[in-house]
């Protein structure tokens, strides 16, 4: 594209090319520039101002900052199970291929955890036809069979049969869990050991077998019945409004893709959140009352789950470096269209958000990487629950309630008319859930239409507060 080309030349006449030249042309004003790495070959684009890179550079660069990343938060021990949570955007697809190459590497700069992948489809609630869903879902499993990795397909209606225990954090694993330097130092060479007494086998490749492969719907093409996916329409039908809508579907993602990798043993789960990604979802959660879980839902570790720890391994990177980086190296991606809403400006607090900073973005370059930099200033203490009262239901973090005012809270209360025939009060919910999901919880509709799973887990937990409460009062 025109934009692209006179970007990747560093066109000095105007910053949206020279008008003098027309269509695709490079403007005969413009002097190449030479990398700023190995002073030599000419530069093929310019990531910063004042930071030209050449195409083999640029390689490097991007490859060495997502392995720093890995290496500077030592959370991923060698030989363990690590599942990659792949979309087909742009930044999934990138992390994905980091991975692939660091796994072929040499022997002394090899990954040396074993990865797998997830693929949450979402069609249904995105308005996609079943040819369209069938289409992408070929796409996709091409995409995930050309890594070589074991892969796992879940279909969002799969969400309305999650057992209630998604709810509870797991047990912390020993072990793996610690990230002091000198555990981790010890696991790695334990590890070199093994490998030599086995001959030098690589148990990270040698581990990627069809085996591993489920065998089950969730590895075909096939969609779910159709009543699943009418009852999944009628979930997302009720919500209210669209920014609900956007955590109902982040959360049931969430929920599947860790349950994923609880079955099948993966202590730890990569998300492809880019830097740009992480500074629209820091303002977003600040926008939706969830200030006191910035930590956590941004960090590069999030581990409120326990068995299962969430790492973001991309966070370092703009979504300008993984398009150029994509572009270049043909990396393959699936593009599925956004969450189907009948508003076509403001939808949704998230759109807001996205708007709002990329709009900055263009006029102040360095929008995105003051407000990312300024999340890395936040402590995660504010999210850890001492016990399952203290616990959020819906997102397990601590309950950021006490203390506060009675007016602060008033928005977060639901009044409802008295219950009959012992139906469910919506209302009782409430004390259960932190201020952000108070709101959220609001607009899901009429509790008939909340997944299965939720309604069991506040049950239990409600019981259980009533048999507490039970020896007191008499």
């Amino acid at each position: 594209p025109p934009v692209m080309s006179l970007e990747l030349t560093g066109d000095p006449c105007h910053p949206r090319g020279c008008p003098s030249v027309p269509g695709d042309q490079v403007c005969p004003h413009s002097h190449p520039r030479t990398c700023m790495k190995c002073g030599k070959s000419t530069a093929v684009l310019v990531i910063r101002v004042g930071d030209p890179f050449c195409r083999g550079c640029f390689r490097d660069y991007f490859v060495h900052k997502f392995r720093a990343m890995l290496g500077k938060n030592r959370v991923i021990f060698p030989g363990e199970k690590v599942l990659l949570a792949l979309s087909g955007g742009s930044a999934s697809s990138a992390m994905v291929w980091q991975v692939q190459e660091g796994l072929s590497r040499e022997t002394a700069k090899r990954l040396r955890f074993i990865p797998g992948l997830v693929y949450v489809e979402e069609g249904a609630v995105r308005r996609q036809s079943p040819e369209q869903r069938e289409q992408t879902l070929a796409q996709m499993k091409t995409l995930l069979q050309a890594t070589g990795f074991p892969y796992h397909i879940v279909h969002l209606e799969e969400a309305l049969e999650l057992p209630p225990s998604i709810l509870q954090p797991g047990p912390e694993r020993s072990g793996a869990s610690s990230t002091s330097g000198s555990s981790y130092k010890e696991a790695v060479d334990s590890f070199i050991q093994q490998q030599r007494q086995e001959g030098g086998r690589d148990s990270a490749t040698s581990s990627h077998s069809t085996q591993d492969i489920p065998a089950g719907p969730s590895a075909t093409s096939h969609l779910p019945d159709p009543a699943q996916t009418q009852e999944l329409l009628r979930v997302f039908e009720a919500v209210e409004t669209t920014t609900a809508r956007e955590e109902l579907l982040q959360m049931l993602r969430t929920h599947l893709i860790l349950q994923t990798a609880r079955s099948r043993g993966y202590p730890k789960v990569m998300m492809g959140e880019t830097c740009t990604r992480v500074a629209i979802k820091l303002l977003t959660n600040l926008s939706l009352g969830r200030g006191a879980f910035l930590a956590v839902d941004t960090g590069f570790v999030d581990n409120r789950h326990g068995d299962v720890m969430v790492v973001r391994p991309m966070r370092d990177y703009t979504s300008k470096e993984i398009a150029f980086y994509n572009h270049f190296f043909g990396v393959p991606t699936v593009i599925v269209p956004p969450l189907f809403t009948k508003r076509r400006e403001k939808p949704s607090i998230h759109h807001l958000v996205q708007d709002f900073l990329l709009g900055l973005q263009e006029d102040f370059p360095s929008t995105i990487s003051t407000v990312y930099r300024t999340g890395e200033k936040l402590s995660p203490e504010p999210a850890k629950a001492s016990s399952e009262e203290q616990r959020c239901l819906l997102c397990l973090c601590g309950l950021d309630i006490e203390g506060e005012e009675v007016l602060a809270l008033e928005p977060t209360l639901i009044v409802e008319e008295p219950m009959r025939n012992g139906a469910e009060s919506k209302a009782a919910y409430i004390p259960l859930l932190c201020y952000s999901c108070r709101l959220t919880f609001k607009e899901l509709g009429p509790l008939a239409t909340l997944p299965p799973y939720m309604r069991a887990e506040a049950q239990r937990r409600l019981q259980r507060a009533e048999m507490e409460q039970e020896p007191s009062k008499s």
